[in-house]
């Protein structure tokens, strides 16, 4: 021990005691998935903070030289039968009281429970160290290695801080409408119990309206459950805002709901509002669950297989490369379904998996922070086969489940979906998203990391030949573009079970007028080929301005490809707004091929005899003294944009791209911009690294600076956005995203760094690298979503493996029986070579 001691000594200034704002990895490894209940524990460096399984804890040791690390591992204590889980088997758990998470009361993320294990491991010869061993070593060893320790262990992971972020469901606001709320005198007194639905004679879920204490059933849930609307029906006849839910009085409150602010409120003067109906909140007594532990109960059934099994089929579980499950780590089954599919693409597979030790050994010193590091360590774990393990019982003592679970142990991409996620007001939270966005938004960040070397996001990337024709003067336009999705139309109209829907809609409406059950859903038959259809026929643009003509005019413009990529990416445009512009999903069946033909799609650029359009280049927009920072825009057209509604600097750039010529070709403009991400940025001059109004010197946050330069970029283009927009990070990142092409004159190469240093000697970019073929294909992935909206609900995949269909639900991976291909959201085609 007296050796210990002395190489503990030795490398004692190395040892250093976490501090506020340090970054301890004691839960996850930096370049695996091991933690510290895998086999081997976890080797948390003492100086870096960095964490390590064992098969990458020697690498770190060679590289860095630090010898001393924190070894922790932990197994499962065996489960404890309490009262109500007496004989289940599970382990005892407490109930969630509160809808929120990292609150008292609230939901628990950290459910398991373990034994732990922690001594300190010196290398090269992993000599170990424990508590009790530390004991008997000198005092300045003692004290500063066991205050080394306690500081670890009791420093929140950084794994552990982005799982938990503090939420709380429950904080309402008091409502708008209760203090100066008019109540009826109507003589309407309420008893204190027996009450009915005044349409249907539902008899729970009950709801009194706070202005007129009429009592009416509540709104119906998406299974069919619940109540059939007659409440809310009530307050869009009457307008009455508030109603508070019967059942749940209580002398310290009750549900109140403002149909009006749409959502709980609180009211301060129940007790009046009350008692102006008959009713004494301090007598009465709670009968029915809260809305809070209504909405507590379906979270704790989120993860229930059953919910999307296929048809009520037994599943086979599957395991073995390839056939990884993934955690949801809280809304992250968008995230896993895409990296899911990704990982299936040879070119992601060869890029980052193929090449994981080449990666490693170039990785910097702090590996969680770099992209290709984390991108390789996902794919890897998702294709060796390592963590495609059953996972273990839920406890002992349970009898076995006569049902194969399909539950593995999987993997939680923590690491992956923060830097990922880093800067970006969506994906760095725990909301739900739309898959197809963390798409764009992960292919773009593997353009911005692979400017210098293999791309394989090319695999997606196509041209669209756009044609424009002036039907005045008979002249065209044609422009490209790149996409890496093509978004297919659900053309409604062409349903081909129209007249079931009628009479479903009729039925339905009858229901809800006589209080019965709702119908089965019905939901809408569209054919492909009338998809592929609205795809391919001319839009009509109207108010057109010609530059042939000099006037406004009516054009067609046809979309066609100019290439064909390897892997086709469909989107079936299910989301969409009704006429109350309130965001809605598309329920249809789409009769979705195996195998696809796009050749007839192709475009075929000008045409023989054929005349174009001629080009308006915009004037330059300068004062005589060019001195003047702000160019010289037509007010008054800027005036009349603004008061049509539209954000002052996308007015400006309107008027500006469009050369002063006018209100008509500034308004085109607009229309066809209103979806770009900077559309409402401040106006960046083409040549200027600033918007008016700031100087080339204007100082920009060394911290965002730093934010973005960690995300792959050069200080050059990070200090280009962040004067761009106003030293707002968030539109700062927003704004790099969508100026790629402008930034690819900088050359950043895959470490962030800028290849030259003098903008003259660079000579123009060549145009985006597309791959062309054959425009056949065949369907091999495709992921679907369940609920009303891409901000909520569930998203699992489906993947060919081997001619075997695989569903693919976060840690659960089955064989599919009856793939639902008809109802999917996002399709992956790969190209058929003859």
């Amino acid at each position: 021990m007296a050796e210990v001691s002395e190489v503990l000594m030795s490398v004692l200034s190395t040892i250093r005691v976490p501090r506020p704002g340090d970054r301890v990895h004691k839960d996850e490894c930096a370049l695996s998935f091991s933690s510290p209940e895998s086999e081997g524990g976890l080797y948390v460096c003492m100086n870096s903070f960095l964490g390590f399984g064992s098969q990458y804890v020697d690498r770190h040791h060679t590289r860095s030289g630090q010898r001393a690390y924190l070894h922790i591992s932990r197994t499962r204590k065996a489960p404890k039968e309490d009262e109500e889980n007496s004989g289940s088997g599970d382990p005892p758990k407490k109930k969630p009281t509160r809808l929120a998470i990292g609150i008292e009361g609230g939901f628990n993320v950290e459910q398991e429970q373990y034994e732990e294990e922690v001594k300190v491991v010196l290398f090269p010869d992993r000599q170990e160290v424990t508590s009790d061993d530390l004991a008997t070593m000198p005092d300045l060893v003692r004290e500063r290695v066991s205050l080394a320790m306690a500081g670890l262990m009791s420093a929140d992971s950084v794994s552990h801080a982005l799982q938990v972020q503090q939420w709380d469901g429950e904080v309402r606001a008091e409502s708008r409408h209760a203090v100066e709320l008019k109540q009826l005198d109507n003589g309407t007194k309420i008893p204190p119990s027996g009450w009915r639905c005044e349409v249907c004679d539902l008899q729970e879920n009950l709801w009194m309206n706070l202005s007129d204490g009429r009592v009416f059933c509540g709104r119906r849930y998406f299974d069919g459950s619940g109540g059939n609307n007659h409440a809310l029906l009530h307050f869009q006849q009457t307008g009455h805002p508030l109603a508070v839910k019967l059942g749940t009085i209580t002398p310290d409150g009750a549900d109140v709901y403002s149909y009006d602010e749409d959502d709980m409120v609180l009211d301060p003067k129940l007790p009046e509002h009350l008692s102006h109906f008959g009713i004494d909140m301090m007598t009465m007594e709670k009968t029915e669950r809260t809305m809070t532990e209504l909405e507590i109960a379906v979270n704790q059934r989120v993860g229930e297989w059953e919910v999307i099994q296929e048809s009520g089929a037994t599943l086979r579980p599957l395991s073995g490369p390839g056939l990884t499950g993934m955690k949801n780590l809280g809304n992250s089954c968008y995230l896993n379904s895409v990296m899911q599919v990704l990982f299936t693409v040879p070119d992601f597979q060869s890029k980052y998996v193929s090449n994981i030790d080449k990666i490693f050994g170039e990785a910097p010193s702090d590996p969680t922070q770099d992209f290709k590091t984390q991108v390789a360590k996902l794919g890897y774990g998702l294709l060796s086969g390592e963590y495609s393990k059953p996972a273990p019982d839920p406890g002992e003592g349970s009898e076995p489940s006569s049902e194969p679970r399909g539950d593995q142990v999987g993997i939680a991409a923590r690491m992956f979906k923060a830097l990922i996620g880093r800067g970006h007001s969506e994906f760095s939270t725990n909301r739900q998203q739309d898959a197809q966005e963390f798409l764009l938004h992960f292919i773009n960040m593997v353009e911005r990391n692979c400017r210098s070397g293999v791309n394989p996001s090319e695999a997606f990337r196509f041209l669209v030949e756009e044609r424009i024709v002036c039907q005045q003067s008979q002249k065209a336009k044609y422009t490209q573009r790149v996409d890496y999705i093509l978004q297919l139309p659900v053309p409604m109209d062409q349903a081909t079970n129209t007249e079931e829907l009628q009479e479903a809609e009729r039925r339905r409406e009858e229901a809800d007028s006589s209080g019965a059950p709702p119908p089965a859903l019905v939901r809408a038959c569209i054919p492909f080929t009338a998809c592929m259809a609205a795809l391919s026929e001319p839009e009509t643009l109207t108010d057109f301005w010609s530059s042939a003509a000099q006037a406004k005019t009516t054009a067609t413009k046809t979309t066609r490809f100019a290439s064909f990529p390897d892997h086709m990416v469909i989107q079936v445009k299910k989301f969409t707004f009704g006429q109350d512009w309130v965001p809605k999903k598309l329920d249809v069946s789409i009769d979705v091929p195996d195998t696809l033909d796009l050749t007839a799609l192709r475009g075929t650029g000008q045409q023989p005899g054929e005349e174009l359009l001629p080009e308006v280049a915009p004037p330059p927009l300068m004062t005589p003294d060019v001195e003047v920072k702000a160019p010289v825009l037509d007010d008054s057209t800027v005036s009349q944009l603004c008061e049509m509604g539209f954000p002052l600097e996308a007015c400006r750039k309107a008027v500006y791209y469009t050369g002063n010529t006018g209100i008509d070709a500034a308004m085109n403009w607009v229309m066809g911009h209103m979806d770009d991400p900077d559309f409402s940025a401040p106006m960046v001059l083409p040549g200027t690294s600033s918007a008016p109004g700031t100087t080339p010197t204007e100082s920009v946050s060394e911290e965002h600076l730093a934010t973005i330069v960690s995300m792959g970029f050069s200080r050059d283009q990070a200090t280009r956005a962040l004067r761009a927009t106003s030293n707002v990070l968030e539109r700062a990142v927003d704004w790099i995203f969508s100026h790629l092409d402008d930034l690819e004159s900088m050359e950043v190469s895959e470490g962030g760094r800028s290849a030259a240093e003098s903008e003259g000697s660079r000579e123009p970019p060549p145009g985006p690298k597309v791959r062309d073929g054959p425009g056949k294909y065949e369907l091999f992935a495709f992921i679907s979503h369940m609920g009303t909206s891409t901000m909520c609900g569930h998203y699992v995949c489906h993947i060919k493996k081997d001619q075997q269909w695989v569903i693919f639900n976060d840690q659960k991976v089955c064989a599919s029986e009856k793939p639902p291909k008809d109802l999917g959201y996002l399709y992956f085609y790969r190209r058929v070579t003859e």
